[in-house]
């Protein structure tokens, strides 16, 4: 099988490389062509052009930042006129049905599609540990499978449905733990403010029945460092957030607790820029309050 993998960056550069470093026969392309140094390292083919690279290709595999790339690439690239007939595309950005169905207009009728995006972040692509949430018939995923265990963790590899329900269940993930994580935020500052110790707060939150991954596991870097997690900016968390609530507009939800958690991203994203991180509005409320939400030294 050989597979062309295009979108090398802090996610797609482990993902392409674990996929080399496994024997599999890789051609990958990047703009930023310094990215693809880590899976060329570990034996992938470097191509001079997204076409070159998916030239003969039995498997193509995308990880671009927005479905505005996803469009860019296949369609204005070139790139799905250059598909084999017969192929496999595979899509494993964060993205949406409307751009895969776009992109397929463009196709050979005989190329199969498949979404697949992740989660995990770059430790879990690192470690390929991620878990994958793909849309594709039974027959394709039986296909595609060997490639995605080597991405992800087996156990983590869950079939959504058909063609565009993975894309469905990723933007599901992302907005509801930005939904968790910012009403987290708010109920630990209420807390303080009321006087509380923030460790005690938050130790009685995850012996509650209020707990959660997030109380437990993902706000200890802020509280512990001031740490907005950087590694995801918050103009990305933004787009997330919009895709999701355009999915619900497109089938006829009310997101009213997502269109909230949406609009206090955006207002963090004006007041912090653009590469600020994706936990940056917790920010929003330290700042309003003049009460950073820190352990004491």
């Amino acid at each position: 099988m050989k597979v062309a993998f295009i979108g090398t960056g802090s996610m797609g550069g482990s993902m392409s490389r674990n996929l080399a470093a496994a024997g599999v026969d890789i051609t990958v392309f990047d703009l930023n062509t310094e990215s693809m140094q880590k899976p060329i390292a570990a034996g992938a083919k470097g191509a001079a052009s997204a076409v070159e690279c998916v030239t003969g290709a039995d498997v193509l595999i995308t990880m671009l930042p927005t479905p505005q790339a996803i469009e860019g690439c296949m369609v204005a690239g070139g790139v799905a006129a250059a598909m084999k007939p017969g192929s496999m595309w595979i899509d494993m950005s964060t993205s949406v049905p409307e751009t895969a169905q776009l992109v397929a207009k463009h196709l050979d009728k005989s190329v199969r599609v498949m979404d697949a995006p992740v989660a995990g972040m770059s430790v879990g692509a690192d470690k390929g540990t991620m878990s994958i949430f793909c849309g594709a018939s039974a027959e394709e995923i039986a296909e595609a499978k060997p490639l995605f265990d080597i991405m992800g963790d087996p156990a983590k590899f869950f079939h959504c449905g058909a063609q565009g329900t993975g894309y469905a269940v990723k933007l599901v993930l992302n907005m509801l733990w930005f939904d968790y994580y910012m009403a987290s935020v708010e109920a630990l500052m209420l807390g303080v403010k009321a006087g509380v110790d923030l460790e005690t707060l938050r130790l009685a939150l995850v012996g509650s029945p209020a707990n959660s991954t997030i109380m437990e596991r993902d706000i200890i870097p802020l509280l512990r460092d001031g740490d907005y997690d950087e590694g995801f900016a918050v103009a990305l968390a933004c787009k997330d957030l919009r895709l999701a609530n355009d999915l619900a507009r497109s089938v006829g939800v009310p997101l009213e607790v997502g269109s909230a958690v949406e609009q206090l991203y955006r207002r963090a994203r004006a007041r912090y820029g653009d590469k600020a991180g994706e936990c940056i509005p917790a920010k929003l409320y330290e700042d309003d309050t003049n009460t950073p939400l820190r352990y004491a030294k």
